[in-house]
């Protein structure tokens, strides 16, 4: 018998340790070199672990739901063994929680090589399901977060921690299997207990860091869209057929917060104790919505970028939020963020800054609107832009002004051309 060891990846300096989701391949069964044996969760984003070797797994060190941290042995296969041979059950995980390794042998994917996206991966682990047990509606059949809540848990019999039968079956309804203890309800007033994935924690984290630590403002003001809805429209077919990708309005969004940050460099800038730390780039973050919650990748050196760049990196972190493969790297940094709550159909948002940064632009929902121009009621595409910033370091005077800037170079894009 030769033994490979499977180690957790190397995690960031910031990352002290990460959870596994679940594991591709059960004791016993072949792996290839290479394949990905399972996904590991940190607060920031999902690492896939190849398959060192090609062999047999032969166990399981720790089991789905485990905490783990870098380097850690959480695997070991047979690189001389042979498929379906006894297999060594999993260890329990030390530092997991009790009904996370309760449920991690129901959860194990099933040998259909049906493949759950990670936020479905924790749920179909919470109601003691496999990826088999769920048709995927996903790319290439992945099962999504959506399909995993509106999956059937499996009976009561087969959860780990037993719950007791009520005391009138005719009125009450089975709850799913979940993390945590269940109370069975007579008034059909079902409740589910689930833990928070790593991200959550970590979102909720930062948020409420965000409003305790930063005086936060927000100012607002609209802005006619009309004529970067009429250059989107003049251009539109040339644009796609040169660069191959569409011309969206985030790319004039981000244009325009350069145009405006290189003007009022305060914008830009971040607080460090008592320091202000001016930045000399400009890499802008894009808020991403993902099945794991919001994320937010960096447009690094965006002032450099071109439209087609802003807009061929924005469609690469859009697939890869939505396939769970934002790279540490995609997520680092940043001196600015824009976040576009007009893609579900916001019309007026307040947005919270993303530390350490200042200030944050939300934009939202272009609608036609009856505005007043000399004198006339007239229609015209409005979109209602705020922007929140860090009282702290930046006066009201820099962030209306930078605000109008954005404003102004949106109205008559032909500024960011001269750069006036």
């Amino acid at each position: 018998m030769a033994i490979v060891e499977v180690k957790v990846p190397q995690l960031s300096e910031s990352v002290a340790e990460a959870t596994l989701l679940q594991w591709k391949k059960k004791p016993g069964e072949a792996v290839a070199m290479d394949e990905i044996l399972i996904e590991i969760e940190t607060d920031k984003v999902v690492l896939e672990v190849p398959a060192p070797a090609a062999g047999v797994m032969a166990e399981h060190v720790v089991a789905d739901g485990g905490t783990v941290v870098s380097d850690q042995v959480i695997a070991r296969i047979d690189t001389e063994g042979k498929a379906g041979a006894a297999a060594v059950p999993a260890a329990a995980p030390a530092a997991a929680a009790p009904a996370a390794a309760a449920a991690a042998p129901a959860a194990t994917g099933g040998s259909k090589g049906d493949v759950a996206m990670p936020a479905a991966a924790k749920i179909l682990a919470e109601k003691g399901l496999q990826a088999s047990d769920v048709a995927g509606s996903g790319k290439d059949g992945r099962v999504t977060k959506g399909d995993a809540l509106a999956a059937g848990a499996k009976p009561a019999a087969a959860v780990a921690a037993p719950v007791a039968a009520p005391v009138n079956a005719a009125v009450a309804k089975p709850l799913p299997a979940v993390a945590a203890p269940v109370v069975q309800k007579l008034s059909d007033r079902p409740e589910q207990r689930v833990p928070m994935s790593r991200l959550r924690a970590r979102i909720a984290e930062r948020l409420v860091q965000s409003q305790s630590t930063n005086a936060i403002l927000t100012t607002f003001n609209e802005v006619n869209m009309a004529p970067v809805m009429d250059m989107r429209k003049r251009f539109q077919d040339k644009f796609e057929k040169e660069h191959g990708v569409k011309i969206g309005f985030m790319s004039f969004f981000v244009k325009a917060a350069v145009h405006a940050l290189k003007k009022f460099p305060i914008l830009n800038a971040s607080v460090d104790g008592n320091d202000i730390v001016y930045h000399g780039y400009f890499d802008i973050g894009i808020a991403v919505g993902s099945p794991r919650g919001l994320v937010v990748p960096i447009l690094r050196n965006a002032d450099q970028m071109s439209f087609a760049d802003i807009e061929k990196k924005i469609a690469e972190f859009g697939q890869k939020a939505k396939d769970g493969k934002l790279g540490l790297e995609d997520l680092t940094g940043g001196t600015f963020s824009i976040s576009n709550g007009g893609t579900f159909g916001s019309m007026l948002s307040t947005p919270i800054i993303n530390p350490p940064q200042s200030a944050i632009l939300g934009v939202h929902a272009t609608k036609d609107r009856a505005m007043v121009e000399n004198g006339q009621v007239v229609v015209r595409p409005i979109n209602y832009l705020a922007m929140s910033y860090d009282h702290r370091i930046i006066d009201g005077r820099e962030a209306v002004l930078g605000l109008v800037a954005m404003k102004e170079a949106l109205e008559d894009p032909a500024r960011l051309l001269f750069n006036i």
